[in-house]
């Protein structure tokens, strides 16, 4: 599944035409969520991430429900994935850098896969355990150069907080539903 956003860029939209990719459209999802539960049910993986956007703490953020409600619905496991070191390519608030893919290690690691309870918050709880156990397991063996931007604070990065990365997110949020209501609003006569 993807942002439906990225329809826009032309080779990620080749890519989301001839690769099945699930174009979400965040303000009305309910078509995309059907389309990956009945993929689901015929066999197919359907990846998901439950944060749905990158997290400015490199650290796991409040998980959305649609990962654990589908695999729920559809009656299969999830199988919970880690990439780390593909933020240092591609994230918020910094440049983008993929002329240095080449020299950027990227670990990842996929956990055993989780059976779907009858309950939505204890699949989504056992998600986020497998997922942060993963998450610390990749980083113990990842080197973090002391108070650089993409390593977690926690591990002596200069990331913001939870917290942080949270107020950094609203005030994000507000700015965008403001200037998209200042572009509803008719300008004034002179």
């Amino acid at each position: 599944m993807i942002k439906a956003e990225m329809q826009r860029v032309k080779v990620v939209n080749f890519l989301i035409r001839h690769t099945k990719t699930i174009p979400v459209d965040r303000g009305a999802g309910s078509g995309a969520y059907a389309v990956a539960v009945q993929r689901l049910r015929e066999g197919e993986l359907v990846g998901v991430y439950p944060e749905a956007t990158i997290s400015r703490s490199f650290e796991l953020k409040e998980f959305k429900s649609g990962a654990s409600r589908m695999a729920v619905e559809a009656g299969v496991p999830i199988v919970p994935v880690i990439v780390w070191g593909a933020h240092r390519l591609w994230t918020k608030d910094h440049p983008k850098s993929m002329g240095l893919i080449s020299k950027v290690p990227i670990a990842v690691r996929v956990g055993p896969p989780l059976p779907a309870a009858e309950d939505i918050s204890a699949t989504d709880a056992a998600l986020r355990e497998s997922m942060t156990a993963l998450l610390h397991e990749v980083q113990e063996c990842y080197p973090h150069p002391a108070g650089a931007y993409w390593v977690p604070r926690r591990l002596g990065g200069s990331a913001p907080t939870l917290a942080e990365a949270a107020q950094l997110d609203a005030d994000e949020t507000a700015a965008r539903s403001a200037a998209k209501a200042a572009s509803r609003t008719p300008p004034r006569a002179r």
